[in-house]
């Protein structure tokens, strides 16, 4: 099994989270910002924020960022912008001040929270809105679908399925708040964005002869799939928001 505790797992898959984990697409924003005004007057609450991948894509959109993140090793991973904040809290605990951000919003990263502690939370430190963005594969799309065949004898825990019921907590949670969007979007990897988005994969083994075996039949795969030495990961991403009523 590997590492429950969020705030450690990733230590040893940093860099490879850094360098072969999709961004997010323009119509993402434009549905995290719908009806907020001009995104440029807003201070965003980026929590779970690791490498600073979302971060990075928020800096370049609003004023202010504040990224919390509890892993030393993933916030050593993130480039500096002179209006990133980051902080060593957790979603549960941030250490902000109550009303201190436009948007608390957690990018691929709600399904590590305490679902009720961080809601709360949410609601303390956010004015305007609560927001989950998170990315699945299509696994109607061919590679992507072969890919899930690929891993899922590998997987060393629940992670898959806990990011399914983190969305369905958070939909709870939100109510009749809840606005829902989904954005098809894709990753194009080469062989070495294959075995990097494995790599990076806190679920699957890093070590060992399991591992040994899945990087080859991600090999296989990967030659079975591929068109001038890409694939395409189909995916599609959600964006779920609640405005805060008072």
């Amino acid at each position: 099994m590997t590492d429950r505790d969020a705030t450690t797992r990733f230590a040893d898959r940093a860099q490879a989270y850094a360098a072969h984990r999709p961004g997010y697409p323009e119509p993402v924003f434009a549905a995290l910002f719908a009806g907020l005004g001009d995104p440029r007057d807003l201070v965003v609450a980026d929590a779970g924020a690791g490498t600073g991948i979302s971060t990075k894509a928020l800096a370049q959109r609003v004023r202010e960022v504040v990224a919390i993140e509890p892993n030393a090793a993933m916030r050593e991973q993130a480039e500096a912008a002179q209006n990133v904040r980051w902080v060593g809290g957790t979603a549960e605990r941030t250490g902000l001040p109550a009303s201190s951000v436009d948007i608390a919003a957690a990018f691929q990263a709600f399904h590590w929270f305490d679902p009720q502690r961080a809601w709360q939370e949410f609601e303390r430190i956010a004015r305007r809105r609560i927001a989950l963005v998170q990315y699945e594969r299509d696994e109607t799309q061919p590679f992507a679908q072969a890919y899930a065949r690929t891993i899922r004898p590998f997987v060393l825990d629940d992670t898959e399925a806990l990011r399914l019921r983190a969305m369905e907590e958070f939909e709870r949670l939100a109510g009749s708040a809840l606005v829902r969007t989904v954005v098809p979007s894709a990753q194009t990897l080469t062989l070495e964005g294959v075995l990097g988005r494995i790599a990076s994969s806190s679920y699957l083994p890093s070590q060992g002869d399991a591992a040994r075996e899945l990087r080859d039949r991600a090999h296989a795969i990967f030659a079975r799939h591929q068109s001038g030495g890409t694939v395409t990961m189909g995916m599609s991403i959600f964006v779920l928001t609640a405005d805060r009523s008072g």
